[in-house]
């Protein structure tokens, strides 16, 4: 039978998948290395069980000891399935800039997680690293894998995703592009590459905000560099051991946004739903376009998988917030039109027949009701006709005695896609304020106009 005895034998052997539609204006051929099938569903699965094994043989690792790790998430994932097979407890520091999703599943599997502030020193008695260095020193048989400094994680590489990714490919591989954190990856995976043929090109791909890129090119750690970032999983505000810079190539920064941007179109044009980094990996690549040739093979790391980043950047709302959406929006559909146009309204104690006068002369079908510069009600053209038809001598009477609910008053900032769930049959528009104070309204023919430009 074939049977794996535990969890930790279904670590590697990852595929190679072909990229064909959002690379198709690429001359080369891409491949990604979809390392979200290991069972932690992230290619930090290789190193953590690595770590684990090495400080076992060198009796660092002890029956019954606790592991404690600083990790953004993956590679305290792949210690904990280690720690459930073998045994041991699990205590890991992680940063508030970490998904939720990632907290969670590391709690899922049976671990302490502390959560410290992304925004000070290393150094810091407060940053994860110095928590987790101090955690080692206080818990009695407890072991720092210090995933950083630890060359156990380049080793996992150099012996694993390396000759993976040489056996996958035949031997044609031309570029390896990774994302570059701790350098292990990106490490020991070119390490074992150039080994098999000095010629690869090794691409690392790092955040802007971190020093990585600037130290590779002057060997000068430079702390002006370094300013916070949103991406998670990749970019260092210092130099971990596991770098070796002479076995890579060179090193291009990429933006919070385009990184985000990149992995939902990977979703939606190859049905890989990746993490942060795989989307960055990939942006970086498409900023290099144009040292790239016909017969080049390059493979791309796809890090871990997009269940980590569901309340993030594969959230509408997040994806707003920080402008990393191209969406249009209320102002943009006023903007369309002029952006002058002055609000066609009716006071409350004007007529029914002069209501109906104004819908008639503007072509329109919704009047909002003002009242001391406030909207108290609304007039549509539905309502009204059904209730003129019921009693035509309605048309003397008062709009405040057939005026319907106010329209719904919204931001000025507000997306089409929030637009289309309040306009339905009850509220046929929504109006807001632009930042004079002046009303303005959007029905659901504007919205239409807009999705369709």
């Amino acid at each position: 039978m074939d049977v794996k005895n535990n969890i930790l034998e279904t670590i590697g052997n990852t595929p190679i998948i072909r990229l064909n539609k959002i690379t198709s204006h690429l001359p080369c051929t891409v491949l990604a290395k979809v390392d979200y099938f290991n069972p932690g569903n992230s290619i930090k699965d290789r190193m953590a069980l690595k770590m684990v094994e090495v400080a076992e043989r060198e009796g660092k690792l002890k029956p019954g000891g606790t592991i404690i790790e600083c990790t953004s998430g993956n590679t305290g994932m792949g210690l904990a399935l280690a720690a459930v097979v073998k045994g041991y407890k699990c205590i890991f520091t992680t940063t508030d800039k970490q998904s939720k999703e990632k907290m969670d599943i590391l709690r899922a599997v049976g671990a302490e997680v502390i959560v410290c502030p992304t925004n000070v020193e290393p150094d810091d008695p407060r940053s994860y690293y110095s928590i987790a260095r101090r955690l080692a020193k206080e818990i009695p048989n407890s072991f720092h894998c210090n995933q950083y400094d630890n060359l156990a994680n380049r080793l996992a590489h150099y012996e694993s995703t390396g000759p993976e990714i040489w056996k996958q490919t035949d031997g044609k591989i031309t570029h390896l592009v990774c994302t570059a954190g701790t350098g292990g990856t990106v490490t020991g995976t070119a390490q074992y590459l150039k080994k098999m043929n000095p010629n690869i090109q090794i691409w690392a791909i790092d955040v802007e905000g971190s020093l990585l890129t600037k130290y590779f090119k002057t060997g000068e750690i430079d702390m002006n560099e370094v300013h916070p970032y949103i991406s998670e999983g990749f970019g260092e505000d210092f130099v971990p051991e596991n770098y070796d810079m002479s076995v890579i190539d060179h090193f291009e920064q990429v933006s919070d946004k385009d990184g985000a941007v990149v992995a939902r179109k990977l979703a939606k044009e190859e049905g890989l739903f990746c993490g942060y980094s795989a989307g960055s990996c990939l942006q970086g690549l498409l900023q290099l376009k144009d040292r790239l040739k016909k017969e080049d093979v390059v493979v791309c790391i796809f890090h871990d998988h997009g269940s980590r980043y569901v309340g993030k950047i594969y959230n509408d709302e997040w994806m707003m917030q920080r402008g990393f959406l191209d969406v249009k929006t209320f102002r943009d559909i006023v903007n369309g039109r002029g952006g002058k146009q002055k609000l066609v309204s009716v006071a409350p104690n004007n007529t029914v027949a002069e209501a109906v006068e104004l819908m008639r002369k503007y072509d329109i079908e919704h009047l909002p009701v003002m009242h001391l510069n406030g909207t108290v009600g609304a007039i549509s053209e539905n309502g009204l006709f059904l209730k003129i038809f019921s009693n035509p001598d309605l048309k003397n009477a008062l709009v405040e005695s057939v005026m319907e609910p106010s329209l719904p008053l919204v931001d000025y900032a507000t997306p089409i896609e929030k637009l289309k769930t309040l306009i339905n049959k009850d509220n046929g528009a929504v109006l807001s304020k632009d930042d004079a104070g002046n009303y303005h309204i959007v029905t659901k023919y504007d919205v239409i106009q807009a999705l369709g430009n």
